[in-house]
């Protein structure tokens, strides 16, 4: 298994078309550095398909998921980069609302 021990979202579009390689330019225009066992997430500009690069510290890994409905809940463009927490990173990937996953975890009324 791959070891991640940050995961990053590039909140600009990214064409789907790009490789490995590309992204891994853009990680390092929009970073500063690609750092191993980091994951930097990148989706397009309907945020109907996403696509994750890994330094696993050797190489880099890229693995894509598209939705044939739907959109992934895509932070605001307020900002360049955000950290996720594992725990939001698995609930963007399915479509869940991963921004309000503090509230969904309470029940207030019944």
């Amino acid at each position: 298994m791959i070891r991640i021990d940050a995961l990053w979202v590039a909140v600009a579009p990214v064409d789907m078309r790009a490789g490995a390689e590309r992204l891994l330019a853009q990680v390092v225009l929009v970073f500063g550095q690609a750092r191993a066992h980091h994951a930097y997430l990148f989706a397009n500009a309907r945020a109907t398909r996403i696509k994750l690069l890994i330094h696993d510290g050797f190489g880099v890994w890229c693995a894509t998921r598209r939705l044939n409905e739907g959109r992934f809940l895509w932070p605001a463009a307020d900002t360049a980069t955000l950290a996720l927490t594992r725990e939001q990173f698995e609930a963007l990937v399915i479509g869940l609302p991963w921004q309000r996953l503090e509230q969904l975890q309470v029940i207030t009324r019944v």
